[in-house]
């Protein structure tokens, strides 16, 4: 095997994750079950969160107040949060009580909770950057909470450039990398099974 690094990899990603996992045309039959729903609806959420948000952000942090196009946008934008957040409490208690960590998927279980505290932070700042009122009375009420904690310095909730930042890029970032890694994961390991589940095989056009 060749000692450059490129190689290397290539040759760790085939050996844990083969293009058979990674798109998989099988599934067990128990994935037909609407609870392994919820997974994927929380991913399309996101991607219309992610498509929303970059044509808000192409005109600025205020024009959607006042264009017909970016109310619709911003009431697409605020919508897909909320969806955001139904299918994924829906998808961590559905696998909570799963215990989804069964069969070595704790790096797995933890990278989605992971993911779902960041979703949090991510949608705080998404509250501060409205460019109204709702953003100022939060923001102020925000800012008593972390200088008590000591984090103001360094989390000023009321600088709208900060603000933006994190909510546009920064904590996007982080909560894309966790998304991948997590999908990545189940891939690698499998959808875990029901505690009750008999290990059958459903070919083609199912969940």
């Amino acid at each position: 095997m060749s000692e450059m690094w490129t190689s290397k990899l290539r040759t760790k990603w085939q050996k844990n994750l083969p293009i058979e996992k990674l798109l998989p045309d099988d599934q067990p039959a128990y994935v037909a079950s609407w609870i392994y729903v919820f997974g994927v609806l929380t991913l399309s959420a996101l991607a219309m969160i992610i498509a929303s948000g970059i044509v808000l952000a192409f005109q600025g942090p205020a024009w959607y107040h006042t264009s017909d196009t970016g109310k619709f946008m911003n009431s697409m934008h605020f919508w897909s949060v909320q969806l955001f957040f139904v299918f994924m409490v829906i998808h961590l208690w559905g696998k909570f009580w799963m215990a989804a960590w069964r069969g070595n998927r704790f790096r797995t279980w933890a990278t989605g909770a992971v993911a779902f505290i960041s979703s949090i932070a991510t949608a705080f700042t998404g509250y501060l950057v409205q460019t109204n009122f709702d953003s100022q009375w939060i923001s102020f009420e925000a800012k008593d909470g972390f200088n008590s904690m000591g984090v103001g310095a360094f989390f000023n909730v009321t600088n709208l450039g900060q603000m933006l930042l994190l909510h546009v890029a920064f904590l996007p970032l982080i909560l894309g990398v966790l998304t991948i890694v997590h999908v990545l994961m189940v891939r690698k390991r499998g959808v875990v099974p029901p505690i009750d589940a008999v290990p059958t095989i459903a070919s083609g056009g199912s969940r």
